[in-house]
């Protein structure tokens, strides 16, 4: 990967990351307004996305128009995937960004079989809810694990203490989220999987806005913002000074 095309990443990421909680958002706004009946409160994410009708543990499933919501799954899934890809080779050497790069994977597997293998009655049967619950934690912790890892892996472009923050504190409350979903706690289960869901979403929409502020960042003409390919370049040049 060109020098060219390392600084052209955070901008690339930038649009990726903000296409991607939207393009889920719209997905599921879309389905939920042709499912009769849909409670964000009280019905699962995924009964969006499930073909068959009737009533499946105590829930109406109604879906309409259930490949948008498959697709709104499949979709944001690749699309931070591909943006992670894009930043990856840019950022900081170290543990941090290699595990960085795991739990997105982890989050773009788990919700790419969650789109794939829907909660329906006849995967219930069949044993294959299993594959479809498997995607649903790995999609939530992974994401929420990599707005964790953000503090370290994304710190060349979030300068200041209180955008390092946003990751730590957006993921923890969607791992909290995901427990009291897991204990059906407080709140309507609806209500504590969207908890464990948007919080990731939340964290890469912020990111993608403060990735796409960088190249704007200037002052009389002149770039203040050093990209993280320079910044990595010159460091390595400083170390190889010293050796010598």
């Amino acid at each position: 990967m060109t020098a060219n095309t390392l600084r052209q990443a955070p901008q690339t990421t930038g649009l990726l990351w903000l296409l991607a909680p939207l393009w889920y958002l719209l997905c599921e706004a879309v389905t939920a307004t042709a499912f009769d009946g849909y409670s964000y409160a009280y019905f699962y994410i995924s009964d969006l996305g499930v073909a068959e009708h009737g009533d499946f543990e105590g829930r109406m499933l109604a879906s309409q128009i259930p490949e948008v919501m498959n697709a709104g799954f499949i979709g944001s899934g690749l699309l931070f995937l591909l943006g992670l890809c894009v930043l990856w080779p840019s950022l900081e050497g170290g543990a941090s960004r290699w595990y960085f790069l795991g739990a997105g994977v982890l989050h773009t597997v788990g919700i790419t079989f969650v789109g794939l293998v829907p909660g329906s009655p006849a995967n219930a049967t069949s044993g294959l809810m299993t594959i479809h619950v498997a995607g649903a934690i790995s999609a939530i912790v992974g994401g929420n694990l990599a707005a964790i890892l953000s503090h370290f892996a994304l710190r060349t472009y979030l300068p200041s203490a209180a955008q390092r923050l946003i990751g730590p504190v957006l993921g923890g409350l969607g791992l909290l989220s995901a427990l009291l979903l897991v204990l059906h706690a407080l709140v309507p289960d609806g209500v504590s999987e969207r908890g464990a869901v948007y919080t990731f979403f939340a964290w890469q929409f912020l990111m993608a806005i403060a990735l796409l502020r960088i190249p704007r960042a200037g002052a009389s003409g002149a770039s203040a913002v050093t990209s993280a390919a320079d910044h990595r370049t010159a460091s390595r040049s400083r170390g190889q000074r010293r050796q010598r």
